[in-house]
């Protein structure tokens, strides 16, 4: 019997309560395909921080790098701000991606057709979507240097952040968008600020030049205003989103939210060995943790994900995802996406409705 083994960080908040889920599906899944999961459970973020001082202790990070797949739920939290930067939870985040790799983030924004009414936005606007977002994610102001806050001769404080990319991580978080814009719509949307900033303008010199493999994609080049602009204006218009880690950090948000709530979005993170790291895009949300208030399906997409990327087993990433529709298409709504007329359910409940539908 093929298995897998998969690293749970659940993490601070909500986390522990949508991985949960998740890892019941996983097991679901096991049980009806025969496919094993062997899974190990690590603290991180916060809670980390209040058992070891660190964010990302060592055997976390250990065990990280020895499985075939991270599953993460959320870190962070207003109990942690008073920390030194440097030991806040989200730099378990950072963390994870520069010492796995991982420079491509995928964050699909579908819209399931039972959930067109939850969106803020006119049914005719948001109807049908089904986008993914290419975030380069180990680049950027995130990770340049200098960085810091400096105190000026005269007292006045300074900080600095630097947006930095070398043509290599362009090239290869633009090859992975051109690969998946190939296997879906042959679009690639292109997402900078090349009129001002010049590291941005390095951004679309170097897209432009790996398209020359790609002549079967359609590329298209939008500055990132603009680009926040179509999404809420025309978001059927896009397909495939690449852009640099401060932008899409943003813009994948937005999206997020045409689908009636961040509560929805998956997401993965892929180092250039398919190792991924998967979790919702939302935060730990502590105002509801442990109320069982919080919406799972995030995390159990982002599961049908990691089938899919690290383990290709599309066929069971597909039913996970169909049972989601199918748990939808009954009414069970959590209180993010419930509207009038639906039957509101919690964390727990959703889950395991979405179990017995597999």
């Amino acid at each position: 019997m093929t298995s897998y083994k998969i690293a749970v960080l659940a993490g601070d908040g909500i986390g522990p309560e949508v991985v949960g889920m998740a890892v019941r599906v996983l097991k679901t899944i096991s049980k009806k395909t025969g496919v094993g999961f062997e899974m190990e459970e690590a603290p991180v973020g916060g809670c980390a921080c209040d058992a070891t001082g660190n964010p990302l202790p060592e055997a976390t990070l250990k065990l990280a790098k020895k499985s075939d797949a991270v599953l993460l739920g959320a870190v962070g939290g207003p109990k942690w701000e008073g920390l030194d930067y440097s030991v806040r939870p989200e730099r378990a985040l950072l963390g994870l991606r520069a010492e796995l790799g991982l420079f491509a983030n995928l964050r699909p924004a579908v819209v399931f057709s039972p959930l067109v009414e939850a969106s803020t936005l006119k049914r005719e606007v948001i109807e049908g979507i089904d986008l993914m977002v290419v975030r380069e994610l180990t680049g950027d102001v995130y990770f340049g240097k200098p960085r810091g806050v400096e105190i000026l001769p005269n007292g006045e404080k300074r900080g600095t952040n630097t947006m930095v990319y070398t043509t290599k991580e362009i090239e290869r978080i633009a090859k992975v968008a051109f690969e998946l814009a190939r296997k879906r719509k042959k679009k690639l949307c292109s997402v900078d600020k090349a009129n001002v900033l010049e590291c941005t303008e390095l951004w679309r010199f170097v897209v432009s030049q790996v398209h020359k493999n790609y002549a079967d994609v359609l590329l298209s080049h939008m500055y990132v205003d603009n680009c926040a602009m179509q999404l809420i204006r025309n978001p059927k218009q896009f397909d495939v989103v690449v852009t640099t880690n401060l932008f899409g950090d943003i813009l994948s948000d937005e999206a997020a939210m045409l689908t009636g709530s961040i509560g929805m979005l998956p997401s993965a993170s892929l180092n250039e060995k398919s190792l991924g790291l998967y979790e919702p895009i939302h935060g730990s949300a502590p105002d509801i943790a442990g109320k069982n208030l919080a919406n799972p399906i995030a995390t159990i997409l982002s599961v049908g994900m990691m089938l899919d990327y690290s383990f290709g087993l599309k066929n069971e990433a597909g039913l996970i995802k169909k049972a989601v529709e199918n748990v939808l298409n009954k009414g069970l709504r959590t209180a993010d996406i419930y509207t009038q007329g639906f039957q509101k359910v919690g964390t727990k409940e959703m889950g395991e409705a979405i179990c017995k539908e597999l």
